[in-house]
């Protein structure tokens, strides 16, 4: 094992158990109010907007400066990056700045991980959401020094601004992330959750792929994924905003079960996923493992054990089909994987309820309306 590798390896068995005894144990941070300004959605586009015009303004400095060789930065890298667009007349004009290499993305990788992750967690309800932003000083930890373990294993003429700029950005978030709101107290329906990761997984994905990496000749191929997931994501947010469908024992469990694996999952989240590919993918195994034993025993039911075998039975197979149909790219089998296991769990779950129903076993709707009737 490499140096690298042993330091990450360590960082994700201090981050898991971080994330499985210190986060729950801390209280969800409260709401701060509603509002587009308060929304981590709002806050995502816009520096999503930001790193796509460092993107072009990236493409004009290399082509004034560097006379369109990309080779000054590409031999300290790995194959896949700065696949630059051609900007015709526009990269002739615009300001040619040297800090927009590199420096940029830096600056502003964190916000956008733990915006999208912020969202996730709103989508289950306000205390997941408030356990992710009450654990967020050790969230930034965490996730900085896998940043910055990574630019000093790609060492090159950017490295050690890079990493003050990330150690400098590894404060600043989680100061300003207070100032987000937690969302609703009723968490979605787990299939909605479900979707919704999906979408806003995909157009992450062309974020990493085309502004993260430097790609942006790269943008014409997520055209289509883009807009499609948009509307996907559209749609179910607009479902979860009006329907709410009663949710039996199971339904419950899961969703249970699902927002604490987001709450205890945040810390040692971006070791783990960097951990498949530093030679720690034992460590990143069992710490996954124990991360999913620990959600499943906060948020299950204990009494629907029997259910439960059935239920992760199905995930597991919903998430080996989604990983096997996929490209054979980390993330996207990471996210189709996870996306898969979601979906089948809900389905399942559902069919479990409504046959839970159909032999007179209360769901947890009519359990609130009797205990409502009865106070």
């Amino acid at each position: 094992m490499t140096a690298t590798g042993a330091v990450l390896a360590t960082t994700i068995v201090v981050a898991t158990a971080v994330g499985v005894g210190v986060v729950p144990r801390l209280a969800p941070a409260r709401p701060r109010g509603r509002g587009v300004f308060r929304h981590p959605g709002t806050w995502l586009a816009v520096v999503v907007a930001a790193m796509a015009a460092n993107q072009v303004l990236v493409t004009a400095y290399i082509h004034q400066a560097w006379g369109g060789d990309t080779s000054r930065i590409t031999r300290y890298l790995p194959p896949g990056w700065f696949d630059l667009a051609d900007l015709g007349r526009l990269a002739d004009v615009l300001p040619a700045w040297p800090w927009t290499v590199l420096h940029v993305q830096a600056a502003l990788e964190l916000p956008v991980v733990v915006l999208a992750y912020l969202l996730v967690a709103r989508w289950l309800g306000a205390d997941t959401a408030g356990r992710v932003v009450a654990a967020r000083w050790w969230i930034s930890a965490s996730w900085t020094v896998v940043f910055c373990l990574v630019e000093w294993d790609l060492h090159n003429p950017y490295t050690v601004g890079d990493i003050v700029i990330r150690l400098v950005a590894g404060v600043v978030v989680p100061l300003l992330v207070p100032l987000l709101g937690t969302g609703r107290s009723e968490p979605a329906g787990l299939l909605g959750v479900g979707v919704s990761a999906a979408a806003l997984g995909c157009v992450v994905l062309a974020v990493y792929d085309v502004l993260t990496l430097y790609n942006l000749g790269h943008a014409g191929r997520w055209v289509v994924p883009v807009v499609v997931s948009l509307a996907v994501l559209a749609a179910a947010r607009w479902w979860a905003a009006r329907h709410t469908a009663p949710s039996g024992p199971l339904v419950t469990s899961a969703v249970g079960a699902l927002g604490w694996f987001v709450a205890v999952f945040a810390v040692p989240a971006l070791p783990l996923r960097y951990g498949l590919t530093f030679g720690t993918q034992i460590v990143s195994l069992v710490a996954g493992s124990v991360i999913v034993v620990a959600s499943i025993l906060r948020g299950w039911d204990p009494r629907r054990r029997r259910a439960l075998v059935v239920v992760l039975t199905a995930g597991v197979l919903g998430a080996a089909t989604g990983a096997l149909v996929t490209a054979e790219i980390t993330e996207v089998r990471l996210l189709a994987a996870a996306a898969g296991f979601v979906v089948a769990a809900a389905i399942v779950c559902a069919l479990g309820d409504r046959r839970l129903r159909g032999a007179g076993t209360p769901t947890a709707a009519s359990q609130r309306a009797d205990r409502s009737e009865s106070r």
